[in-house]
């Protein structure tokens, strides 16, 4: 199996539930907490696999743990060639609907340029009601959107379904 990372930011504990439910279901997988466990930058070449979590804040912006290793990763410029990387975060459809997951875009966006491979994950939009979202591209989400706040009942449902679908999309 692929050697696996899964670094998340949370704030609210929801997407900090959803990565944990990846730990499991990723055998072997490692869960770097943004706020606890991360280190520099040098952490994401110990994996072949990054699944990247975030909740997205403000206008649309990665959770506060991703702050300072998004600014390192837009200056330094790490080569994240041949890492193969998938999105999932929360977001608030209702009451933020206007921002909807946002962070998860703006984070591939990065990581797509520095080399990593991030075509995978994409998720349905089918389910959701939001007015905007820059984590839609072609009609789906670049990564799994979770919404704690108002589909709670099918956030486990849809992370043990995105972890199959990342399985056979990477083929670990």
């Amino acid at each position: 199996m692929a050697n696996v990372g899964i670094f998340v930011g949370s704030s609210s504990g929801s997407t900090q539930s959803a990565a944990e439910l990846l730990e499991e279901i990723f055998e072997g997988s490692e869960l770097i907490n943004m706020e606890e466990d991360y280190d520099d930058l040098d952490q994401f070449n110990e994996f072949d696999v990054l699944l990247i979590g975030s909740s997205t804040w403000g206008q649309g912006d990665p959770q506060r743990d991703w702050v300072d290793p998004l600014y390192e990763m837009e200056n330094e410029e790490p080569d994240l060639s041949g890492k193969k990387v998938a999105f999932f975060g929360a977001g608030d459809q209702d009451t933020h609907g206007e921002h909807f997951v946002s962070a998860l875009g703006k984070m591939k966006n990065i990581f797509n340029t520095l080399g990593a491979d991030t075509n995978y994950g994409f998720w349905p939009t089918d389910g959701y009601s939001y007015e905007f979202s820059l984590a839609e591209i072609d009609g789906k989400f670049c990564g799994l959107a979770i919404d704690n706040v108002n589909q709670e009942d099918m956030t486990s449902g849809r992370v043990n379904s995105w972890a199959e679908q990342i399985k056979n999309e990477m083929g670990i």
